[in-house]
């Protein structure tokens, strides 16, 4: 192993780029109006604040974020969140695909999306390259894997996270040696002969600080630190994406090597991960502490009233900014900003990604006229396993839940997606419909 008394990674020499995502189908119908990382999270977050807060608090403050479907809703959340002084020489800025003279294609994929954007990238002074998924939630020192990766001279370091059998199977997973070395890399092994043989050796859990006395492997979580030459030289090619495609090349060519991270990660790329995820974070003892202020996650500051309870019962519940609780039973609910929910209404294992707005009494008094439910949840309605979007209207005296309903399908007025009802962003539920 290399000298550990290399000097430890500048901050000012990390350029950390954040992977957006492609169209987001799997969080079908959340991504209909908004890209995956601008998808609403623990009822006043998005998404991609992980990643920017993890940055922020590794003290990385030059950010570049890659997209290019429905990006209209992060670039406000981004332009409202993230301003840093004049003299810190920080930025989190949106580069969006776009179509020029040279080059007329949309992102290909990771590899082919920070190829596109290497003009605006060597634009600055950096010696190393931090790419991170805009869709993931974790937190993590991005300097203890920087101070790795130098001091084990690498070319290029991957965080892996250990993993049992069942989650091996749909995850990249590295083969290591001794010294951290990734030797080789099978995308989602199904095979047991084959994941029996990348099965890490239990006589290295005290030296990987793994704790547990069951079988691991160690699974890519998608962050990335190259060293700049190295992902100039490992992007002079036609190859589309990272996993796929840039990481099975470079592990036969140049040195790479595996961070573990031990902590709480999970991969948020279905409605069903979404929908688990939010619901943990209303349990007493939450696999994600966002009241950890060591390491606090950012977001767009709202200047909101508190919440008001007129005799709600609520038990394992997060309630956001700006809501009003009437005489409603709330449980293992996750209720986003600026949410009405009315009397004896009933919500259990529910989420509500909030309202953009306040609605006025005037347009109250409209959509009345007009047949409409006002903005929030009605009188007498029961919800159960379901998701309710932005600004959705669900009137009096409805039901919504999956039971006795197929897997996945859609609806008039909904979708059903792994057995998740999901009321769209504007939808609306007329009084006394049951779905």
């Amino acid at each position: 192993m290399p000298s550990s008394k290399r000097p430890p990674a500048n901050p000012a020499s990390v350029l950390s780029i954040v992977m957006g995502g492609g169209q987001g189908t799997r969080l079908f119908p959340l991504t209909r109006e908004r890209s995956k990382p601008a998808v609403p999270l623990a009822g006043k977050y998005r998404l991609v604040d992980i990643p920017i807060s993890n940055c922020i608090n590794s003290e990385l403050k030059r950010v570049y974020l890659l997209t290019q479907f429905n990006s209209a809703s992060l670039h406000r959340h981004i332009s409202q969140s993230y301003k840093f002084d004049h003299f810190s020489g920080g930025f989190v800025e949106i580069l969006a695909a776009e179509q020029t003279f040279s080059n007329t294609s949309w992102y290909q994929g990771t590899a082919d999306a920070v190829r596109k954007n290497l003009i605006h990238f060597l634009n600055h002074d950096f010696d190393y390259a931090l790419i991170l998924s805009g869709d993931q939630l974790y937190r993590m020192d991005f300097r203890r894997i920087l101070s790795q990766h130098i001091e084990s001279a690498a070319d290029l370091t991957i965080a892996t996270i250990p993993v049992g059998r069942p989650d091996a199977q749909s995850l990249g997973i590295m083969q290591i040696d001794s010294e951290r070395r990734i030797t080789r890399f099978v995308e989602k092994p199904k095979d047991p002969a084959i994941l029996d043989s990348l099965r890490l050796p239990k006589d290295w859990y005290p030296t990987l600080e793994i704790e547990g006395e069951e079988e691991f492997f160690l699974a890519s979580m998608g962050i990335y630190v190259f060293n700049r030459e190295v992902l100039l030289k490992l992007l002079d090619n036609k190859f589309d994406d990272f996993g796929k495609h840039i990481i099975p090349t470079a592990i036969g060519t140049h040195r790479v090597f595996s961070y573990v991270f031990q902590g709480y990660w999970e991969d948020i790329g279905t409605i069903r991960s979404f929908f688990e995820v939010n619901l943990n974070l209303a349990s007493e003892l939450p696999r994600f502490n966002f009241f950890d202020m060591s390491a606090p996650i950012f977001t767009r500051p709202r200047f909101l009233p508190a919440s008001k309870i007129n005799g709600a019962q609520i038990d394992h519940a997060i309630i956001s900014d700006g809501c009003i609780l009437n005489h409603a039973r709330i449980s293992q609910c996750i209720v986003g900003v600026r949410c009405l929910v009315d009397r004896d209404s009933r919500l259990h294992r529910a989420i509500l990604l909030g309202c953009d707005y306040f609605e006025s009494s005037e347009s109250i008094i409209a959509n009345e006229k007009a047949g409409r439910p006002r903005i929030g949840i009605g009188v007498n309605t029961h919800i159960e396993n379901a998701i309710v979007d932005k600004n959705a209207r669900i009137g009096n005296n409805c039901v919504i839940t999956p039971a006795g309903k197929p897997e996945n399908m859609d609806h008039p007025l909904c979708y059903i997606r792994h057995g998740i009802v999901i009321v769209p962003k504007n939808g609306v539920i007329p009084h006394g419909t049951v779905i």
